[in-house]
């Protein structure tokens, strides 16, 4: 046998070994991508902008799974500035290595390559990917995660005909490193030129069904600025699970999804056949921007006609009685029986600081450090942060710059209520972390608020929106060890420092707690070297 096919033979005998292995130990099924991040040329508003591809496609590829799955992404940054990816809504237990954030990862330089190393552990649900270094949002590089229950899981309605993910926003005409100098400059952002449904203007995509026979229906508001609002004319909507939680299952004429939140609805073609409108337009804007898709039957002989009316926004209850990634019910964890160990109230606030517009919380507007927090943290470099450099409440008076992270203990429950005194809607998200959406009210929180929360069936989810002038509570489990960003989804907000990082703390330092550091981890800053 010639030394090539020796080698070959060797090489297919230790991957049978290895699947072998993997067999009989149990392991978690892997999945593997390889992505190449590129500029290209895209017209989604019909005007040529530079657009972010993942393997020239514009939106990403969706990446299926299945819960508990490894997930191997390999991205091959082929831009000419660093690039990082983030995963909104995936927890990373124990991992916040993998966050993909500036404050726990280095940039993956022009011209090199990052292998994120993920696992969907006990999630399920509907969520997405997204750059997140400097403001290549607004360019795209953004795609669905769809993560499936493992077989023996039961799931709260039938099998789909069909399932189908549309990514919507706003958008914009102008490049997004002009968009970005325009925020640096302490100018804000124009009023969006547009909305996009899965990357395309007004009528270009459509759905494909068959009359009597129901589709699963994934939304994602991957904008920057705007909420919006979907529906499909002459069709109700069967809500079935926000961001990994199944819901109770009401049916709604139209559904408002805010910055960062994801949805899945149930849609049955149960009108006759023809072309139908499926509408996306912004909520709670002066201008009301719309596009539209199509629902085509697949023996329609007629093409659409008007949109529909829009739709007010609705409450939302968990369902106790579904299963969720594990086989006890949703309702098993008894949130409102736990004893809250802290309470933080949050601020959002739009000061000037240094003569330019800036954006804060608690009167602190973040500054990225030159060096990743986690990596600060875990080399124990001096002088890159400070724990305790936002408070956790309101102080009022002045603002300022700072790179603010909250300390907090592993295994603590917190009351953390977002307060909003300005007339416009906030979205915020948890990293790591998901949370119940105990209560809404308008004006200022106060301790007698409590008497309106909801402890039995709120939704679990991690991204909650905050209307204007009004509060929103939740409760946190602190389960997560890392350092994690709390951020508003409002890209502009987040970009000019209304953000923060929660440090959840464990003094065992065991795997059961958190993952070491990975081998192929990135350094940079001052952890250049280490």
């Amino acid at each position: 046998m010639g030394d090539r096919s020796s080698r070959n033979y060797w090489c297919v005998v230790l991957v049978l070994l290895t699947f072998v292995l993997e067999s009989i130990s149990g392991e978690d099924p892997y999945r593997f991508f390889t992505w190449n991040i590129t500029y290209g040329d895209i017209y989604p508003l019909g005007v040529k902008q530079q657009g972010i591809l993942i393997n020239g496609q514009f939106p990403g590829p969706t990446i299926e799974s299945v819960t508990n799955d490894n997930v191997i992404v390999n991205i091959i940054n082929k831009l000419d500035e660093p690039f990082l990816m983030s995963w909104n809504g995936i927890q990373q237990r124990r991992n916040s290595w993998q966050d993909g954030v500036y404050g726990t990862n280095c940039p993956i330089p022009p011209g090199q390559n990052f292998t994120y190393i993920l696992q969907f552990k006990d999630q399920i649900g509907s969520f997405f990917y997204f750059p997140s270094l400097a403001f290549h949002k607004a360019a795209g590089g953004f795609g669905g995660i769809k993560i499936f229950s493992r077989p023996m899981i039961p799931v709260p309605f039938p099998p789909p005909a069909g399932d189908f993910t549309i990514l919507s926003g706003d958008w914009f005409i102008q490049n997004h490193t002009n968009l970005k100098a325009s925020l640096d400059e302490g100018h804000g952002l124009p009023f969006p030129a547009g909305l996009l449904i899965n990357g395309r203007a007004s009528n270009v995509s459509s759905f494909t069904v068959d009359q009597g026979k129901t589709y699963r229906f994934r939304l994602s508001n991957v904008g920057l600025t705007t909420s919006i609002n979907f529906r499909i004319q002459g069709h109700k909507m069967l809500l079935v699970e926000i961001e990994g939680t199944h819901t109770l299952q009401n049916t709604y004429d139209s559904l408002d999804i805010h910055l960062g939140q994801s949805y899945s609805v149930l849609v049955t073609a149960d009108q006759p056949c023809q072309d139908y409108h499926i509408v996306v337009s912004t909520r709670f804007t002066s201008q009301v921007l719309t596009t539209t898709s199509i629902l085509h039957y697949s023996n329609s002989t007629k093409n659409v006609t008007g949109p529909p009316l829009d739709g007010p926004n609705i409450d939302i209850e968990q369902n106790l009685t579904a299963s969720g990634p594990r086989p006890n019910p949703q309702g098993s964890y008894h949130y409102g029986m736990v004893n809250i160990t802290r309470t933080i109230k949050l601020a959002n606030s739009a000061p000037i600081i240094n003569g330019k517009k800036r954006y804060a919380v608690n009167s602190v507007s973040f500054t990225p450090a030159d060096t990743p927090l986690k990596l600060a943290d875990y080399y124990n470099i001096s002088g890159v942060f400070i724990l305790g450099s936002i408070p956790d409440n309101p102080v009022g008076g002045w603002n300022y710059l700072r790179t603010s992270v909250m300390a907090a203990d592993f295994r603590g429950f917190a009351e953390v209520v977002f307060e909003n005194s300005e007339d416009i809607l906030q979205s915020w998200h948890i990293d790591g972390h998901f949370f119940f959406v105990v209560g809404m009210g308008r004006w200022q929180w106060s301790v007698s608020s409590r008497s309106s929360y909801n402890l039995r069936d709120a939704i679990s989810r991690c991204t909650v929106q905050v209307y204007p002038r009004s509060w929103t509570a939740v409760y946190m489990p602190l389960d997560n060890v890392g350092m994690w960003n709390i951020r508003s989804e409002n890209w502009a907000r987040q970009y000019l420092g209304q953000q923060f990082y929660l440090r959840v703390y464990s003094a065992a330092h065991s795997w059961r707690d958190k993952y070491p550091i990975p081998k192929n981890a990135l350094h940079c800053g001052q952890a250049l070297g280490r």
